[in-house]
């Protein structure tokens, strides 16, 4: 459940399909752009209806150009990484839609109130297996950038997790200040999400049609592998020695 706001600014607890209505229907209002956002991030209102809620709006013309990711592609990551999430059934990505905005076509995903303060590292281990959903879905994304600010406590107690665009890539680029569960085997329930996962990820299954559509066909077969690797492993991997694996700034 997420909360909204009526038009008296009243909060309101709307269900998945109501929240994803808003998002995907509402008309926008523009509030600012996000400040410390590396892309062009911007707050903005939807409202449709009686019903209307914070939002972040990312365009895909404000996209900076990186060297090793397809220029125009960051929205789309953010929406597969949406997806990812869904199917896993842990409700870590705030729900998200791709839709034409104020700047033309980007993702649309409810914003999280929270406390910037309450972060990675002064928030685990009271929310350790937060943490270590977060880091098993980073590690099959592939998560170039998990920084420690990237993951939201709201006001309900319920972590969140932010800021995908840079996800999906086909070599390895997993970098996060997650690496507290190295080595430690995978929680039952968490494997069997994951072998649910493998199984949707089928060729001809509409999963797997719908990241193909979203990401390159080499990236979704590297997500495959990654997964069965650490479904075989079934355990939390190690940092790898030859590569950086640590974002910066790390908060």
């Amino acid at each position: 459940m997420m909360a909204g706001e009526d038009e008296r600014g009243h909060r309101q607890i709307v269900d998945l399909k109501t929240a994803l209505q808003l998002l995907a229907e509402g008309e926008m209002v523009e509030h600012g752009v996000i400040p410390w956002s590396s892309n062009y991030a911007l707050l903005v209102s939807v409202r449709h209806g009686e019903r209307q809620m914070l939002a972040i709006y990312k365009p895909r013309r404000g996209e900076r150009p990186l060297w090793d990711f397809p220029v125009g592609t960051l929205y789309l990551r953010e929406y597969a990484a949406y997806l990812l999430s869904e199917a896993l059934g842990w409700e870590l990505v705030p729900p998200t839609v791709l839709r034409d905005g104020i700047y033309g076509p980007g993702t649309v995903q409810i914003y999280i109130d929270s406390d910037p303060e309450q972060h990675f590292f002064n928030v685990y281990p009271r929310h350790a297996d937060d943490y270590r959903r977060i880091a098993l879905f980073d590690i099959v994304a592939n998560n170039a950038d998990r920084k420690a600010g990237h993951c939201l406590l709201d006001a309900q107690g319920h972590m969140w997790s932010i800021d995908h665009g840079i996800c999906f890539h086909a070599e390895p680029k997993l970098r996060t200040v997650i690496w507290e569960f190295a080595g430690e085997p995978i929680p039952a329930a968490e494997h069997a999400a994951l072998e649910h996962l493998r199984d949707r990820l089928e060729p001809g299954q509409p999963l797997r049609d719908a990241f193909c559509r979203l990401l390159q066909e080499e990236e979704v077969e590297a997500m495959c592998r990654r997964l069965q690797r650490l479904l075989e492993s079934g355990r939390f991997p190690h940092p790898d020695p030859h590569r950086r694996n640590h974002p910066w700034p790390p908060i």
